[in-house]
């Protein structure tokens, strides 16, 4: 027994026996996580699959839905607009059926005047800059006139296709 006593304390024995407890443990911990490991595995899986497959199957309505509503909100705003717009339009005519305020606008826009009063315009001095270049329009021939004035349309078209072009880049 003395063989036996010494043998199970000496060095090379307990470190044998710690080793095998050891590797006992670590063997056993593998294999819980491997076992724990395939069962959550499957199971994310499984959870992953279903929420990816509400996803897609959602998405498109959804995408459906937010834009209606997007569109719904801008008729109704396009609706109150135009509601305003027929209000206005309602408020001058009955103000047109008023026989003082058509003479009012008539005499305002068109210059006219009762019999017995003297009309006045009164000329604005930078308007009165304006009227020269007239004046010398008037002096050239009408075939002059008439081609300075296809010049400028067609250079005012150069310059909105050149702002044509110049958004359409960007």
């Amino acid at each position: 027994m003395a063989v036996k006593d010494r043998d199970r304390f000496s060095t090379a024995t307990r470190i044998r026996l710690i080793g095998e407890q050891t590797a006992a443990r670590v063997y056993r911990s593998q294999t819980r996580r491997q076992a724990r490991r395939s069962r959550l595995t499957g199971r994310a899986a499984l959870l992953a699959l279903v929420v990816c497959s509400l996803v897609v199957a959602l998405a498109y309505p959804m995408r459906q839905y937010v834009s209606q509503r997007a569109d719904i909100a801008d008729l109704q705003q396009e609706q109150d607009e135009t509601r305003r717009r027929v209000e206005r339009l309602r408020d001058m005519k009955a103000r047109w059926q008023d026989d003082a305020y058509a003479e009012q606008e008539i005499r305002r826009r068109l210059h006219y005047v009762m019999p017995g009063e003297t009309g006045y315009i009164v000329v604005d001095p930078d308007t009165a800059g304006k009227s020269r270049t007239d004046l010398e329009a008037a002096d050239r021939p009408w075939y002059a006139n008439v081609w300075d004035g296809v010049d400028k349309a067609d250079a005012a078209d150069t310059v909105d296709a050149a702002d044509r072009a110049g958004t359409a880049g960007q």
